[in-house]
């Protein structure tokens, strides 16, 4: 069996209800340049259930980074913001606000609940790709530095062919 690592994928938790945005954002996923497992759930309970890992999420992976939407039914994303904030094992998720609404009371509550970015939602597939584009510009040096930490480490390792299958 072999010591090698694969780099993880990057956990993304979308929370959006409407399927044509959802759509757009799966589409730019897929076609990313970084390595990543997208997770859509559609209501802010939904959203909660699976960041707790309750239900049916028991085995939902931490996401990495939280895109936002504001209008969600049942619990709405600035609600699903406090409880995030709240929690001190959430807290450290990146969250980015992806919503059509710029009323500046909902950006400066967002920022008052320490959202890492509130992006005014985009209307088509260019706009997704820029938002795509930017969390891939923020990941890839981390990936970056992670393959090159295990290439160095492995080697160093005398067995590193004969763990590789080469």
């Amino acid at each position: 069996m072999s010591d090698l690592k694969i780099v993880k994928p990057i956990e993304i938790l979308l929370v959006e209800d409407s399927p044509s945005d959802a759509d757009f954002a799966v589409e730019s996923f897929a076609d990313s340049q970084v390595f990543n497992n997208l997770h859509l759930v559609e209501d802010g309970v939904e959203a909660m259930s699976f960041l707790k890992q309750e239900g049916l999420y028991v085995d939902a992976p931490r996401p990495d980074v939280i895109l936002l939407d504001l209008n969600l039914p049942k619990k709405s994303g600035l609600e699903v913001l406090a409880e995030i904030n709240s929690d001190p094992l959430l807290r450290t998720i990146p969250v980015v606000i992806m919503t059509i609404s710029s009323a500046d009371a909902e950006i400066l509550k967002a920022y008052s609940l320490s959202v890492s970015c509130y992006i005014t939602k985009p209307v088509d597939l260019t706009h997704v790709n820029k938002v795509v584009r930017l969390i891939e510009d923020v990941w890839r040096p981390i990936m970056t530095e992670e393959i090159s930490r295990q290439v160095s480490k492995n080697r160093t390792d005398p067995d590193f062919l004969k763990k590789s299958g080469i």
